[in-house]
């Protein structure tokens, strides 16, 4: 049975018991070794802190490495963030209506540090919080308080997972894969084998008998940004174009031919062509029509077309082309289906959205506008065909059998030199600079792909939102790390409560959500 670990608050005395049970916990090998490392320790926190390393080999070629750093800091403690505000002006006017309110314990913090790609100038912004308390059970009650005057948008904080100065704790775990003494395969895995739907990174592992795992690309969470399941993203799996990029937006492309992985900005060019001639640009694929999560897409979607975290943009008229990996029917609603056999010819039409997908061949589905361009260009005896280009850092990149592009971003590190291009990406929103306060420079938890020079894997993580077990890292901290175990190009994928890595029959991260493990919508997976 796989063991799931639990997520007590851990006191600073029971720390030193932690590390026994977590390297206790690790399936006993003849190559496992338990060493305290004196050089090269991770740049998380002071250059003193304590550190632990505990090392097994699960295949030959793959080196797992778990790492505990740090200690739980008495200077940490629990408050309530009452609003992040642009200007030291609106700060101090919410400031003075807490104190009218009778509360007056609260402060301004000036949070000077901005996305390293952001040409703005000056703080990102000022944070108002009240209250230091050693429970977070207190400072919910202080939530509860301020919520019933009417404050809204109030955050339980950590001050240890600010970005500022801290002595952790962290809880690090690093794959390391050497590809070329590795026998076996560095694959992405779809949830369920399809689109639709979500799994846990354990169930993916375990129904494929994988070494190790790790969690990968941006996706989609509920039903009112999309189809449950989709990703954000680019993902391409055995030469098939699965989901359309965000384009501008980095990838991790790995190749099971020439075992070279690489990082690269990609973007995607779908049309459609018909027997008439006509020309029709396809949205996307395999989602639903009208969401574009993270935005990115083309075709006027609004309110932008370029990339935009954690936000859906719309289109009223979109064209989406369904394939059998989707799974068994199209999403359904109003719009124009029209299905196309593998010779690219149209056999059915349909004048309402949520048919069955042929095993061969595929759906185009038309909403708005595209839906007219599908009546007058996609008649019953024509031939459609769809033709898909990815380009990479500028240049096209070959889609074959033996490549995959996972999405994620921002990018961390580039030629060895930290490149983190959050604002590029859209971990910044200009209407609201706390998206990236949060998001990038409060720690979270972490997964992480890097590559070193001599070509070796990385995936990490990093456990957080856990205090007394693990803080998280930011943005920056996440490539000082990754540069620290040797990678010269870094990537961020999926984090949070998507953060979750398996080695062997083991779940070696522990769950930030509240309700466990998360299902997601593709793993990484070393294979035999």
């Amino acid at each position: 049975m796989m063991k799931m670990w639990k997520k007590p608050f851990l006191p600073i005395a029971s720390i030193s018991l932690t590390v026994v049970m977590i390297i206790n916990a690790i399936p006993e090998t003849p190559v496992q070794s338990q060493v305290q490392m004196k050089n090269h320790v991770l740049p998380l926190g002071t250059h003193n802190l304590q550190e632990k390393r505990t090392s097994m080999n699960p295949a030959p070629g793959v080196m797992y490495t778990k790492i505990i750093r740090g200690e739980t800091s008495s200077k940490d403690f629990y408050s309530v963030d009452v609003a992040f505000v642009e200007t030291q002006k609106q700060a101090k006017k919410l400031l003075g209506n807490l104190k009218r309110d009778g509360f007056k314990n609260a402060l301004i913090i000036r949070e000077p540090d901005r996305a390293l790609d952001d040409r703005e100038k000056g703080p990102l912004g000022y944070i108002v919080r009240i209250g230091q308390y050693q429970l977070e059970a207190d400072a919910t009650e202080m939530r509860k308080q301020l919520s019933a005057k009417g404050y809204t948008g109030l955050r339980n904080v950590y001050t240890g997972e600010d970005g500022e100065k801290t002595t952790g704790p962290w809880v690090v775990n690093v794959l390391e894969v050497d590809q070329e003494r590795f026998q076996g395969h560095v694959v992405p895995e779809l949830a369920n084998d399809a689109v639709t739907g979500k799994e846990t990174l354990t169930n993916m592992a375990d129904r494929n008998v994988a070494i190790a795992g790790v969690n990968a690309g941006y996706f989609v969470v509920g039903e009112n940004d999309g189809t449950p399941g989709d990703f954000a993203g680019i993902f391409s799996s055995n030469g098939q174009l699965v989901s359309e990029a965000i384009n501008g937006r980095s990838a991790l492309i790995l190749s099971s031919v020439d075992e070279k992985a690489s990082i690269a900005s990609v973007s995607t060019s779908i049309q459609a062509t018909s027997s008439d001639g006509e020309v029709r640009e396809v949205d996307g694929l395999n989602r639903k029509p009208g969401l574009i999560r993270n935005c990115g897409g083309v075709g006027g979607d609004m309110i932008t077309e370029r990339p935009k975290h954690d936000f859906t943009c719309r289109d009223e008229s979109e064209l989406i082309q369904y394939t059998s990996v989707f799974g068994e029917k199209t999403e359904s609603g109003d719009g124009v289906e029209v299905v196309i056999n593998h010779a690219g010819e149209v056999v059915e039409i349909h004048n309402q959205r949520g048919g069955d997908i042929p095993s061969s061949g595929s759906v185009l589905t038309g909403t708005g506008e595209a839906a007219e361009w599908l009546h007058d260009h996609a008649q019953q005896g024509m031939k459609i065909q769809v033709k898909s280009e990815i380009i990479g850092d500028g240049k096209l990149l070959k889609l074959d059998q033996t490549t995959s592009m996972i999405n994620g971003g921002p990018r961390l590190l580039e030629n060895g030199k930290i490149s983190i291009n959050a604002v590029e990406e859209g971990f910044h929103w200009e209407e609201d600079p706390g998206f990236y306060y949060r998001f990038g420079e409060r720690r979270n938890p972490r997964t992480i792909a890097g590559i070193k020079e001599n070509g070796n894997l990385l995936f990490v993580t990093i456990d957080g939102r856990a205090p007394g077990w693990s803080v998280g890292a930011n943005f920056e901290e996440s490539a000082k790390v990754m540069k620290s175990l040797g990678a010269v190009d870094a990537i961020n994928l999926d984090g949070g409560g998507s953060t979750t890595m398996t080695v062997g029959n083991d779940r070696v991260t522990r769950p930030s959500d509240a309700a466990g493990e998360r299902p997601i919508a593709d793993g990484i997976l070393l294979v035999e």
